[in-house]
């Protein structure tokens, strides 16, 4: 399982177009890649000057699906985003390996 994590820093006063692109279109056109088998969009707690950040977090099965999104999908989906909030954001991505995972459940 690999956890792709996007961070972004965007600006207050785009901010709610922004929220409402990512949640109505980038983050559906994301997921209908079929590349992942979920997604968690998450707010970051905490006061930032001009901006706020925010955490999208895709939940991908295998090694070769997150290879197929990147050489695939994923250039097309940044160049959107891009176009759209250009010099509006900072972004940065992580790939996490999940090594086990636990709940709260006995």
């Amino acid at each position: 399982m690999i956890l792709y994590n996007v961070t972004i820093s965007i600006d207050v006063n785009v901010e709610q177009k922004w929220l409402q692109w990512m949640k109505n279109t980038h983050i559906p056109d994301v997921m209908k890649t079929n590349c992942f088998i979920e997604c968690k969009l998450s707010k970051i707690n905490g006061e930032e000057e001009g901006g706020k950040t925010y955490a999208i977090m895709y939940t991908c099965e295998s090694e070769e699906k997150m290879e197929l999104y990147q050489t695939k999908f994923s250039s097309a989906l940044q160049e959107d985003h891009s176009r759209l909030f250009s010099g509006k954001f900072a972004a940065f991505r992580t790939f996490l390996d999940v090594i086990e995972t636990f709940n709260g459940k006995s």
